[in-house]
């Protein structure tokens, strides 16, 4: 259960309390969804009938206004039952929320498709390609997007696109070698040529349904074409990503819990009580929570300062520090909830070898562990130089 110490307004203990309630149901079908490597769509669908997947969306727009801090704190919840669902509509809800946060699009495409997700329709980006490796390192899309009397024709695939089996657009990069840019083109799911290939076949988030996207002469208005970023590279990560690391916080917070209470309970007869009064123990329970405390923290004073517009501007690598910071974190808190558990832990009806499995996946969402070290590096460097200029 979330710290109440994070648990702010009336509005955030209303949503939890709505969560909750879907708490059994989602923990009931977590280990199916990953021996069978299903998609959960049935706790998606529960989410969107609860309002949920349109919760991102501003006020001005019909959406329940929710911000990064707000949706910390949900997607950390979400994932303690289920990391797989939690992981699927956090793409949608900070997708969203970075449209409209960021006025990304022009009017009359944001009321289009604030309509559309309040009407339960799901997004996300579909950015990767095999080629390119991550996205964020830069990398020209081989996604290719031709003008042919007054449509777009796109013809390409995408790689880990994340909730694909339900998805209702893709929002998709493709290289316009008329304008030499990227831009991104809104796609429905039934457009003649656009397929998915499933091709999700892995260890971790087996559920996520992280499939390929194909696209076969995929011929869309003018109008799809919806973004033409101009963002320098390097610009700093938006705070919408922090679904990313609350996600895999809360699969450490289950794997926690778990060794809490199979350390209060397990009791071999070599001892005249539970292994919780061993020091060993304690001492691993102990480095869990303070891991726990650490990063919780973190996430959660990085979402408040990305809230507040005031300070916004100050941000740098803060967003990519958390991920780097909890996704790392997640790795060592369930290695530690498996020590105390021991060989049990790696039966395959154990939860602990699922989170093992599960919080390996951070590792690989964006931005990657080397780009965000090099980037405080370079950070630094700028700085100081910046410094001695004003000096001389």
């Amino acid at each position: 259960m979330v710290n109440s110490i994070f648990v702010k307004t009336e509005r955030q203990k209303t949503w939890l309390e709505k969560l909750y309630k879907k708490e059994m149901n989602f923990k009931n079908t977590s280990a199916q969804t990953d021996e069978l490597a299903i998609f959960p769509t049935e706790n998606i669908q529960e989410l969107i009938q609860m309002g949920y997947t349109s919760s991102t969306i501003p006020t001005a727009y019909g959406g329940e206004g929710l911000k990064v801090y707000d949706m910390v704190l949900l997607q950390e919840t979400l994932a303690s039952f289920d990391g797989n669902t939690a992981l699927s509509i956090g793409w949608n809800l900070g997708v969203v929320g970075e449209l409209f946060g960021k006025g990304l699009w022009n009017d009359k495409n944001l009321e289009f498709f604030a309509k559309e997700v309040l009407n339960g329709a799901l997004v996300n980006r579909s950015v990767s390609e095999a080629q390119t490796g991550s996205p964020t390192r830069g990398g020209r899309p081989g996604t290719n997007a031709v003008k042919q009397d007054g449509s777009w024709v796109l013809s390409g695939r995408k790689t880990f696109t994340t909730a694909s089996p339900v998805l209702t657009y893709f929002l998709t990069s493709a290289w316009i070698e008329e304008q030499q840019q990227v831009g991104f083109f809104l796609l429905h799911k039934d457009l003649e040529g656009l397929t998915i290939d499933h091709t999700w076949d892995v260890i971790s988030m087996r559920g996520t349904g992280s499939h390929d996207l194909v696209l076969d002469n995929v011929k869309v208005e003018e109008s799809k074409l919806v973004e033409l970023p101009d963002k320098p590279s390097g610009a700093p990560f938006s705070g919408w990503l922090l679904h990313i690391p609350a996600c895999y916080l809360g699969i450490a917070q289950a794997a926690r819990d778990y060794a809490v209470h199979f350390a209060n309970n397990y009791s071999p007869n070599s001892l005249n009580g539970p292994i919780s009064q061993l020091p060993n123990v304690q001492q691993l329970l102990g480095e869990i929570d303070l891991e726990l405390i650490q990063a919780r923290h973190l996430i959660y004073s990085v979402a408040e300062a990305y809230d507040d517009e005031s300070r916004r501007g100050y941000l740098t690598n803060e967003v990519a520090v958390v991920k780097h910071t909890i996704t790392n974190s997640a790795i060592t808190i369930v290695d530690k909830a498996m020590r105390i558990v021991g060989a049990k832990s790696l039966q395959r009806t154990n939860p602990l070898q699922r989170y093992y499995r599960d919080v390996r996946a951070g590792l690989h969402n964006p931005p990657m562990d080397d780009m965000t070290i090099k980037k405080l590096a370079l950070t630094a460097i700028e700085q100081d130089t910046i410094k001695n200029a004003i000096q001389m």
